[in-house]
């Protein structure tokens, strides 16, 4: 019997997060529950806004790698990019390939086809410098590849490192290194994909057309305290909308401005102010009229985009700050001022420049396919680049090729969520990795021909037809040894070694027996001389912190947290068994959650109605590290009651009688609980997610239930 569980929360947890953001008691329940309060992480799921996304510049590296691809355009450098052969990979290659071309470079990409090993290798080297190629990028790689690069850099090549992989204790050097995962990168949120490692270069690329990229500018601001004897002067300096340094004077009447620090600090600095007349005029009270400081106003250039703006003080708009509302310590002034700045300038690239807002969207769409096939949490600002991509696709704005795959699996035109992409559309794009023809996925993003990216399209889905059935036919041998393996290392971990598994699908299989038995587990196959094997986990148990122990056996290997893979000679296996029988009994696992239904709120049955469905949109996206909403009604009584499935009748379909509505439930897999657990007509306690059931064009809300009980 399953555990349900609800965690206790009291009204001063709900009350506290309704003042603070203005959400409703449910919402506010569902936040508190889930322990999401801080404002930090709460913005996340309220806000839509593209302003609320990390400036690019953060990463301490981003500059080098903008001058670097700039020099590459202005010396007319032939530049290679090199990707992965997964979806975050393809993405990747994608979203820099068009950026790249855009900007007239000359450009080529490659992905590792056939029996290539994961990231860039010596032949892709070799090969561009036949083609007098002077820049390699690789997106979603490369962190690990401290050799290959070495080798690039010999050949006179540099190399641009954008990934997202967590970095071996020795980096790739001479190279450019943005990743998130570095401890030194300076950005502020390490687990995003390597597609958004790409878009976040891509928008540094489109801010470094505007004048002022690489500029030095200073926000002032200065106001009397309450008695009218002071004066506070806060200072911002600012470089490509990055704070870059801060100061504040408080002085009184009659101070010398020689004898404070503004005159270092702004020394050669542009300085914006907001209402000239009023910040000159108490400067000249504390200073004299001999201090003259030369401003720029920007209260009126705002107010020609915002004309309400056109009277408005810096404290009045402080109060109305979406982003003090979540983050109370930038609730200044200054800080209204910077914020107000850079939504500005970001209002006038985008009217400067028009069409990078187009590519932004189209961007935007392939960052959000790439969030969910890495299976990144979504949190942060991974639940923003979905949440765009998704209404872009959903307002027909599906850029090319993409359009084409969604047609194919029957999804335009139709209501796209998070779950759509994870199920329909990532699989059947990283078939044609896991089949060797990445290649073949990435064109379907490149191709101009509207009539061959269809028949592109077309391929990729009979090539994922034929990786179903590949992983099928490898989960049989699994599953034979399975149980074995699992008791020889004291279920800590499970291993599958068999040379009939297709190497494109180890890491499907590596998966589902993590699903299956709840332990961490590695699918090994053999190529040619190679041993191939991908390793995945759960229940707090880091993968690479048992292949960093194992190191010196692998030609390669490398990933995240919860997943990689390795390659290791065949010759080794001995070695490699050997070793696992020495560190496998050290595995350390969390407890099993498997049993455990986490509750986030009780909706008692007056209150169980279809807008309901709003709340459960407003928590999209669901995936990693934000599991769907799960609801309890008490006393719901089952209507109607049947048994349905084609193959076989497993499946439950349930008709709950609430007085003025009547709601339909599924309950997948359920069907031995009718007559045995409860029957119609009875009282029932259900858990439940709130979805849709789309039938012949007509959307209707449906019950999806968890788990049910004869109420007492």
């Amino acid at each position: 019997m399953k555990n349900w569980i609800k965690k206790h929360i009291t009204r001063v947890d709900v009350g506290a997060l309704y003042d603070k953001f203005g959400v409703n008691a449910l919402t506010a329940s569902i936040l508190a529950r889930r322990g999401i309060t801080e404002g930090s992480d709460v913005q996340f799921f309220l806000e839509d806004d593209l302003r609320f996304l990390h400036n690019p510049f953060l990463f301490n590296n981003m500059e080098d790698a903008v001058d670097r691809i700039l020099q590459a355009k202005d010396e007319d450098e032939r530049v290679l990019i090199f990707g992965d052969r997964d979806v975050d990979g393809i993405t990747a290659t994608a979203v820099l390939y068009d950026c790249l071309t855009s900007l007239g470079i000359d450009v080529r990409w490659r992905l590792p086809g056939g029996t290539d090993p994961y990231g860039l290798n010596k032949n892709a080297v070799d090969d561009f410098e036949k083609e007098y190629g002077s820049l390699v990028i690789t997106v979603d790689c490369g962190i690990s590849n401290v050799e290959e690069i070495a080798y690039a850099s010999s050949k006179g090549m540099d190399v641009i490192v954008l990934d997202h992989h967590t970095p071996p204790e020795t980096l790739p050097s001479p190279a450019i290194i943005v990743n998130p995962k570095c401890e030194d990168s300076g950005y502020p949120f390490k687990d995003i994909s390597g597609c958004a490692v790409v878009y976040k270069v891509v928008t540094a690329l489109r801010f470094a057309q505007s004048e002022l990229y690489k500029n030095e500018i200073a926000l002032l601001t200065a106001s009397l305290s309450e008695n009218g004897e002071e004066c506070t002067i806060d200072v911002l300096k600012l470089q490509n909308l990055v704070e870059k340094g801060s100061l504040r004077e408080t002085v009184r009447a009659g101070t010398s401005v020689s004898s404070t620090k503004l005159i270092d600090f702004l020394r050669g600095q542009q300085i914006f102010v907001w209402d000239e007349k009023t910040t000159a005029s108490l400067l000249a009270q504390v200073f004299g009229n001999g201090a003259e400081f030369n401003f720029l106003d920007m209260r009126p250039e705002v107010a020609k985009l915002i004309p309400q703006m056109a009277t408005a003080s810096l404290s009045q708009l402080k109060a109305k700050s979406k982003l003090a509302r979540y983050n109370p310590e930038q609730n200044t002034e200054i800080n209204a001022f910077f914020n107000i700045f850079v939504t500005f300038m970001n209002a006038q690239m985008a009217r400067q420049f028009p069409q990078n807002e187009k590519a932004n969207e189209r961007d935007l769409q392939l960052v959000a396919l790439a969030a969910l096939a890495d299976i990144m949490p979504l949190k942060n600002e991974n639940r923003i680049f979905i949440r765009h991509g998704i209404a872009s696709m959903n307002k027909g704005n599906a850029r090319e090729g993409l359009k084409e795959l969604l047609s194919l699996q029957n999804l335009l035109g139709k209501r796209i969520c998070a779950s759509d992409l994870s199920w329909n559309i990532n699989p059947a794009l990283n078939a044609t990795g896991r089949l060797g023809q990445p290649e073949i996925g990435l064109e379907l993003f490149l191709e101009k021909d509207a009539a061959k990216r269809t028949q592109i399209a077309q391929k990729i889905i009979e090539m994922n037809n034929e990786r179903k059935a590949l992983g099928n036919e490898g989960w049989n041998y699994a599953a034979m040894q399975a149980k074995e393996s699992i008791q020889k290392y004291g279920g800590k971990l499970c291993v599958i070694i068999d040379e009939r598994i297709n190497r494109g699908v180890s890491g499907t299989i590596a998966g589902k027996l993590v699903n299956v038995y709840d332990i961490p587990a590695m699918a090994i196959t053999f190529v040619d001389e190679n041993a191939i094997g991908s390793m995945r986990s759960c229940r707090g148990f880091e993968v690479l912190s048992l292949l960093d122990k194992m190191a010196d056996l692998f030609v390669s290997y490398g990933g995240h947290a919860y997943a990689a893979g390795f390659t290791f000679k065949k010759e080794r296996l001995n070695d490699f068994l050997a070793a696992l029988d020495r560190f496998a009994p050290e595995i350390e696992l969390a407890s099993s959650d498997s049993q455990q239904i986490n509750i986030d709120a009780e909706i008692p049955s007056d209150y169980l109605k279809p807008d309901l469905l709003s709340i459960v949109d407003d928590f999209e996206p669901y995936g990693e590290e934000n599991r769907e909403l799960t609801f309890m009604s008490k006393n719901l009584r089952i209507s109607d009651a049947m048994i349905i499935g084609k193959a076989e009748r497993q499946h439950l379909k349930l008709t709950f009688d609430l007085g003025k509505t009547k709601w339909p439930a599924m309950f997948w897999g359920g069907a031995e609980s009718l007559h045995r657990d409860f029957d119609k007509g009875d009282l029932v306690d259900v858990l439940y997610q709130v979805g849709r059931n789309t039938f012949n064009g007509v959307e209707t809300p449906q019950l999806i239930i968890t788990d049910i009980r004869k109420s007492l």
